[in-house]
């Protein structure tokens, strides 16, 4: 097939720091035309009726009433990434088009990411690496000591395919496991992962010597945790958040850590991202921070590449729907 014959996909851009990943472009290339929004912004006219689909990557380009107006034949916005907390979907499913998400290809590496940052954060490992690697280090201190990821007690909020990568993971440490989740899931699913149910978050926060956010940000979950919620934690517990920033009042969180209301917390989002410089989470010494990478593997992020590119060809090509997201 000509590449002019091809359905035009909408991106950002390609390469640069926020444009899609160069070696993401051929797979793109196989089965769109890429418009980039400089082309689409300066050829408006022509290149509207050939956009049939938007890529989201790193949630740019911006989805907005405004593009969505200029595009007539615009059928599917095939988001890369699980969470869409950056898309209007009510607004976008109004004009008649079809939001798609890529669950699958992220649950192992972000799963990944939130063991990383639990043993990280209990072994002391980038204070350790610091004193390491310091010219000032004459020798290791004997009662420089963490705590046990082994046998301690990991509470997850959000039990979907991201928290229960978590569990399977988690079990092979001898971890006790709690979850809370809108759902239960079901009995032979929580006996695989040696999993018990709390209906009441405050139960787990209560019990749990790591407690892991791994839930979508919405009305219900934006602020989840705060003052109240880290009062209840355990003051040797930690806290790790791999879903999105504003899931946690990030000011009540700052006191607990001052305070020492719990020993840590690990994040690898935060809100906004990047912090300001000098936001107080970035001056003290109980807290991990990472930029946002989750997801940033080169395998995770190719099969990310494969499945919004197998969502938006199924909506072109009036295929049922691998991965779509509904409005609420």
């Amino acid at each position: 097939m000509a590449e002019e014959e091809l359905p035009g996909v909408l991106i950002l851009d390609i390469g640069g720091t926020h444009g899609v990943l160069e070696n993401l472009v051929p797979l793109l290339k196989k089965h769109f035309r890429l418009i980039t929004m400089k082309e689409f912004l300066e050829n408006k006219k022509e290149l509207s009726k050939k956009i049939q689909s938007v890529f989201v990557f790193e949630c740019r380009p911006t989805v907005d009433r405004e593009l969505l107006e200029s595009l007539p034949n615009l059928k599917v916005i095939g988001n890369s990434g699980v969470g869409v907390d950056h898309l209007d979907v009510k607004m976008i499913s109004n004009f008649g088009v079809k939001v798609t998400n890529t669950p699958h290809a992220v649950a192992d590496s972000t799963a990944d990411i939130g063991m990383a940052l639990m043993l990280a954060s209990a072994r002391r490992l980038v204070e350790g690496c610091q004193i390491a690697v310091s010219p000032d280090t004459k020798c290791f201190a004997v009662d420089w000591l963490g705590v046990e990821v082994t046998r301690a007690t990991l509470g997850i909020i959000g039990m979907g395919s991201i928290g229960y990568k978590v569990a399977q993971r988690a079990r092979a440490f001898d971890m006790r496991i709690l979850y809370h989740n809108r759902n239960r899931r079901r009995k032979e699913e929580e006996e695989a992962v040696g999993a018990h149910y709390c209906e009441k978050m405050e139960d787990l926060l209560q019990q749990s010597d790591f407690v892991m956010l791994v839930v979508n940000l919405t009305p219900e979950t934006h602020k989840l945790i705060g003052k109240k919620e880290l009062g209840l934690m355990k003051p040797t517990a930690t806290l790790i958040n791999i879903s999105r920033g504003a899931v946690i009042d990030q000011d009540a969180l700052v006191e607990a850590l001052q305070n020492k209301i719990i020993r840590a917390a690990a994040l690898d989002v935060t809100y906004p991202e990047p912090l300001p410089r000098d936001h107080p989470l970035l001056k003290l010494n109980n807290i991990i921070i990472t930029p946002h990478i989750g997801t940033a593997t080169a395998q995770a992020i190719r099969m990310m590449a494969e499945e919004a590119i197998a969502n938006m060809l199924a909506v072109l090509n009036g295929q049922p729907i691998p991965s779509e997201v509904f409005p609420k």
